[in-house]
């Protein structure tokens, strides 16, 4: 999964439970990023956006229009989402969290993608002004972009209308990101559920035959969007990574931990009612992701939805 060579400038790189989401919505007040507002339809190949992940703030909205959506850990052990779209916009996608820093790595792969997100700790800031990426929290978008809705509370209610930030989709940034698709391969062992374990989330991929996908659950809850459709994947892949404590903190003391998507390691794909062992390797942060087979044969995923869920290894 070679990428091509690209020209480019950058400018740098009960009770308990109660609690636990308190310590991770203490950290995401909404603080727009500085820097230069975006030219308004220049640049972003593909268009990401942080979507919340607890449970207040199900069932999401738009997740289902995205191309790959990477699942995450954050503050307290939780899980929030990353949705690319690269294909087609929806007309609304949220509810809209805080960026991380582990995002500005994951998404150089993307070339100069859009990132919408609601804001982010007041340290990383200038990390996400330097970062090869538009960003487009409120007061940097487009006015009009941003909204409260969805009969949630705040701040589980922010959405955005992505037609409103101007960004020209591009699908042919996977394959630049080292996404391949094409037949089943030969191998792999017949599996028909998957459970991925998070510190307080949990994800389960199970096989439906007759749909040709995987459905998806989120701690112990089928997953749907807003408008009650079932969320699957075609693919799932479950990379495990090194997660390691970052140097940035919520207010309430939480560490937030930093995944590492550079480098190399093992990862489980699934597709078609079979998991296949497989190798992952990205050199540098420019680089896409690369998946082989134990041989060294690329794995090509099924067409569809891909789900990225980095599992700490």
């Amino acid at each position: 999964m070679r990428r091509r060579t690209r020209t480019r400038t950058r400018t740098g790189t009960g009770t308990a439970v109660a609690l636990v989401l308190a310590a991770l919505v203490s950290g995401c007040t909404i603080e727009p990023a500085d820097g230069k507002s975006p030219s308004a339809g220049k640049g972003g190949d593909v268009l990401a956006v942080k979507v919340d992940n607890v449970a207040p703030a199900r069932p999401q909205t738009g997740l289902d229009a995205a191309d790959v959506v990477y699942a995450e850990q954050v503050e307290a052990g939780l899980s929030r989402l990353m949705a690319v779209f690269a294909s087609r916009l929806p007309p609304v996608v949220g509810p809209v969290r805080s960026a991380r820093e582990t995002d500005l790595e994951l998404l150089r792969q993307f070339d100069r993608p859009a990132l919408a997100f609601s804001g982010a700790q007041s340290k990383l800031l200038p990390l996400i002004a330097d970062a090869p990426l538009r960003a487009l929290p409120p007061g940097k978008a487009p006015a009009g972009a941003y909204y409260r809705g969805g009969g949630k509370p705040a701040p589980h209610n922010l959405l955005v209308r992505p037609d409103a930030l101007k960004v020209n989709p591009r699908p042919g940034a996977l394959a630049d990101a080292g996404f391949r698709f094409g037949p089943r391969p030969e191998g792999g062992t017949p599996q028909t559920t998957r459970t991925v374990r998070f510190p307080a989330a949990r994800f389960t991929f199970t096989w439906v035959e007759y749909e040709g996908r995987w459905r998806i659950a989120m701690d112990g809850e089928r997953a749907r969007t807003s408008g009650g459709k079932e969320l699957s994947a075609s693919t799932v892949v479950v990379q495990y990574v090194k997660v390691r404590p970052s140097r940035f903190h919520d207010r309430s003391g939480s560490v937030s931990p930093f995944t590492e998507t550079v480098g190399q390691g093992s990862a489980s794909v699934l597709r078609d009612g079979r998991a296949y062992k497989a190798r992952w390797k990205r050199p540098s942060a420019e680089s896409g992701t690369e998946f082989t087979t134990a041989d060294g044969r690329q794995l090509p995923f099924a067409k569809g939805q891909v789900w990225v869920v980095y599992a700490k290894a």
